[in-house]
């Protein structure tokens, strides 16, 4: 196993399941020190240290990157993780649900940079490593708040990239495809028919078939480590070929 993030410290949100937990899990075995901020912490991996987070309030995203800071000294990786779905057209969908999924896809993301850099800026290196999504860079059905807070995410971190490059700081994103994970169980489970509803997400991968967490969270070590000291604003696609398709 590398150890290309020993004595690096590393904050993750939205690492409770999923892409985020498997983050953490790979940055741990990869010989950092992770902290591992969800709404419900207790189902991060063994090894992190779990924190109790609301990306959507300043407060406690402030709180969790002064954690990390404060017990290790220093904040080597930054994951923008945690999202939420949404799944309505933009006639049907409310005001409450596009605020909601802003909040958390492109606030929290914003927040988690904005109490990140001063640490990072100031001891000049960090990686930033924003959760964005294949849907914001091509229009899917009944996504419309998703696609919308997912290009802003990309269109963030480009910004940011840009603004930081040659202090020590990159900022990237990456952009998976379908993912078989909590996440888009929770979303068959509310169809009508979700054995379909699952061949259909299947049957628009050109690799006839769905990713997987230890992909994704794979790509997004890559950007957080020095194998991508040259890569910044960049957009990572994980999705077995749908944008290209």
């Amino acid at each position: 196993m590398s150890d290309r993030f020993t004595d690096k410290t590393v904050l993750v949100t939205g690492a409770g399941s999923g892409i985020g937990r498997e983050m953490a899990r790979q940055f741990l075995a990869e010989g950092a020190r992770v902290f591992a901020a969800d709404l419900n912490p207790d189902g991060v991996p063994d090894g992190a240290v779990g924190v109790l987070v609301d990306v959507t309030d300043p407060q406690s995203v402030e709180a969790a990157v002064a954690r990390a800071v404060d017990e290790s000294g220093r904040l080597d990786v930054l994951c923008n993780n945690a999202g939420a779905s949404s799944t309505s057209d933009p006639v049907n969908c409310t005001v409450e649900d596009w605020d909601r999924t802003f909040a958390v896809n492109a606030r929290g993301v914003f927040l988690g940079t904005k109490f990140a850099l001063p640490t990072m800026l100031a001891q000049g290196s960090g990686a930033i490593v924003n959760t964005a999504s294949a849907a914001g860079l091509v229009g899917l059905k009944d996504r419309a708040a998703y696609c919308a807070s997912k290009g802003a995410v990309i269109s963030f971190t480009k910004a940011v990239a840009v603004q930081y490059a040659g202090t020590g700081v990159r900022a990237n994103c990456i952009c998976p495809g379908t993912v078989d994970s909590p996440w888009v169980a929770r979303l068959l489970s509310n169809a009508d028919d979700p054995t379909s509803a699952r061949a259909d997400l299947v049957s628009r991968q050109p690799m006839g078939r769905l990713g997987t967490p230890t992909e994704v969270a794979a790509a997004a070590l890559y950007l957080a480590s020095e194998d991508a000291a040259f890569i910044t604003g960049t957009e990572l696609v994980i999705d077995g070929g749908l944008v290209a398709g």
